[in-house]
């Protein structure tokens, strides 16, 4: 098992129990991320991939695994991916050369199945 598998396997739980704890919320989000992420003027992919930069900026690594994974189903390649967070290093500059690296490697754990 990859570290990105691992750190949405160690989010499971929590996340569960959260979701039980606060369902409506949990639920509006759900949607929230169905609506934001469905196919539009702009495909699946590119949303991804876009979480996937803010994921980086943002310095979240559960974010990472999940919108990494998401972006490698919806079809993404490694070169889009890596062209997308050069986007990251531009508009973050020193922690997205620290947090991109660790989206691409999240991004091929996924894309290698």
């Amino acid at each position: 098992m990859g570290h990105y598998t691992e750190v949405i396997d160690d989010l499971k739980e929590p996340t569960r129990a959260l979701y039980q704890a606060q369902t409506d919320a949990w639920k509006g989000f759900g949607q929230l991320h169905k609506a934001a992420v469905a196919e539009g003027a702009l495909p699946t992919k590119v949303k991804e991939m876009t979480a996937l930069v803010v994921a980086v900026v943002k310095q979240c690594d559960g974010c990472i695994a999940y919108h990494a994974k998401a972006a490698a189903r919806a079809g993404a390649t490694e070169e889009e991916v890596a062209e997308m967070l050069s986007v990251a290093l531009l508009m973050d500059g020193g922690t997205a050369s620290v947090y991109g690296p660790r989206a691409l490697e999240a991004f091929r754990e996924f894309a290698a199945g």
